[in-house]
């Protein structure tokens, strides 16, 4: 069986990092699978807009633990200003 492409954000495309970190987790992958295409759109800009590679690293392991444990969206952020 074919494993179903990780869809982008409305706005933002999907960076490698993140990709390759949602696709080495089915429980993950299944919830991006699951979520609206705005909510992913906000969890690519929440990644996507740090500022500094430690901050972007530790916002995909937050957020993935985070989608694991159910998290639809990114908590305590004011939202992409993009959309």
């Amino acid at each position: 069986m074919a494993k179903k492409e990780i869809a982008d954000g409305t706005v933002h495309k999907m960076p490698a990092d993140l990709r390759k970190a949602i696709e080495f987790d089915p429980i993950v992958r299944n919830a991006w699978t699951d979520i609206t295409p705005l909510a992913r759109n906000e969890w690519i800009c929440w990644v996507t807009s740090a500022k500094k590679d430690e901050t972007r690293s530790r916002r995909i392991t937050v957020g993935l633990d985070k989608m694991h444990k159910g998290g639809r969206r990114p908590c305590c952020w004011a939202g992409c200003p993009h959309r």
